[in-house]
């Protein structure tokens, strides 16, 4: 197990691979770790395959440095040899490498030295919209030492690929904002939802379930994304213009979701909620949508479920919540939001990081000797 000592006294670096740099839950979770990990002695550097001047912008804000490759190239979902190319020469002194994506994993496998461990995550359900590519992913799967899956599709698709079952391991996200305020001047009476604006989230469901409510509370969705001009449209037509508010992308979603009488999650897809979380954290009562991982993260109480697609059933449940019935004990929700802090989760990956990275010898040359691990590692 390698540590600053057997490195001679300098930082781990690990090189972080990310398939679309956007302002996005996976790409804050990724550079909340790189930023947590600081502390743990490891130094990261972040190269993304496609990028927006808005998660550039991102990365910026964590002081997370970034090279990109490639603009509007669908590198989260297509493996491209090009970018596993321009990847070669920069993963050649790295102690680690993280993959976040397919299309990053892809390209890492082909790139990355021989002894150097590479891990990958996957943050969402695997839905090939520029082609099927599992054949490739396959291939890919056999170089990596580790794999987090964030929600039971990602892990489904990691052990469909054919990775043992000890390699899969469990991807956590960290939260902050558990110690927001409120911002001054927000409604008294409102709901909150914060993600792209994107049709797997579902922010259609939510406008035509607030149009069922006799007297529809300020809404403000947080975000923004490809639905945006549309979902204005749609709440003009709904007559819920008043009603309805877009602020935008937020950096700090907490001060608006803080002192909110609810919080939906309407998805359509969602392995895991981020603002699901938050709002747990903040003791604000949840309601989402019953799909894929959000049952996990509401579980035991921590929040409400409906179906998906179901706009009247989500008018329901909000009018019961709102008017302070079946609201859920606040409690188990901040106790299971507090696994998700930076001090809970960086440890949690920089144990796994150094469990994979060989020991190095204390000299200015790098050796790139196969992992000291157990008998699984890949060779």
């Amino acid at each position: 197990m390698a540590d600053p000592t057997s490195t001679g006294g300098r930082p781990l670096t690990i090189a972080r691979i990310i398939g679309v740099l956007e302002r996005g839950g996976a790409q804050l979770s990724a550079l909340r770790l790189s930023a947590a990990l600081r502390s743990e002695g490891f130094d990261t550097r972040l190269y993304a395959g496609d990028a927006t001047d808005e998660g550039i912008a991102l990365a910026a804000a964590f002081d997370v440095p970034v090279e990109t490759f490639a603009r509007d190239a669908h590198l989260q979902w297509v493996p491209s040899t090009d970018f596993a190319a321009w990847l070669r020469p920069r993963l050649a002194d790295a102690d680690l490498v993280h993959a976040h994506m397919f299309g990053a994993w892809w390209a890492a496998a082909a790139a990355v030295p021989d002894g150097v461990p590479l891990v990958a995550s996957e943050h969402n359900a695997m839905t090939w919209p520029y082609g099927d590519h599992v054949a490739q992913a396959r291939a890919a799967a056999g170089r990596l030492a580790a794999f987090f899956t964030h929600g039971p599709a990602a892990r489904g698709f990691a052990e469909s690929l054919g990775v043992p079952e000890r390699r899969i391991l469990e991807g956590r996200s960290i939260v902050d904002g558990f110690d927001a305020r409120p911002l001054p001047g927000l409604p008294s009476l409102r709901v909150t939802f914060a993600g792209r604006l994107h049709p797997e989230k579902g922010v259609d469901v939510l406008l035509e379930a607030l149009a069922l409510l006799p007297d529809p509370p300020t809404t403000l969705l947080l975000g923004d994304g490809p639905l945006r001009e549309s979902l204005t449209a749609r709440s003009r037509a709904l007559g819920l213009s008043d009603r309805v508010l877009l602020p935008g992308w937020v950096r700090s979603p907490g001060s608006y979701i803080s002192g909110a009488n609810l919080h939906v999650v309407p998805s359509r897809e969602e392995a895991w909620s981020q603002s699901a979380v938050l709002a747990l954290g903040l003791g604000v009562p949840v309601l989402a949508s019953a799909v894929e991982g959000l049952p996990v993260t509401l579980g035991q109480g921590r929040g409400v479920l409906v179906p998906p697609e179901d706009p009247e059933e989500l008018a329901c449940a909000m009018d019961e919540l709102l008017h302070g019935r079946g609201v859920p004990d606040p409690t188990p929700g901040r106790v299971y939001a507090a696994r998700f802090t930076p001090e809970q989760i960086a440890p949690y990956y920089a144990d796994t990081y150094r469990q994979l990275i060989p020991e190095q010898p204390a000299t200015p040359h790098k050796s790139h000797a196969s992992p000291q691990r157990a008998a699984d590692a890949p060779a």
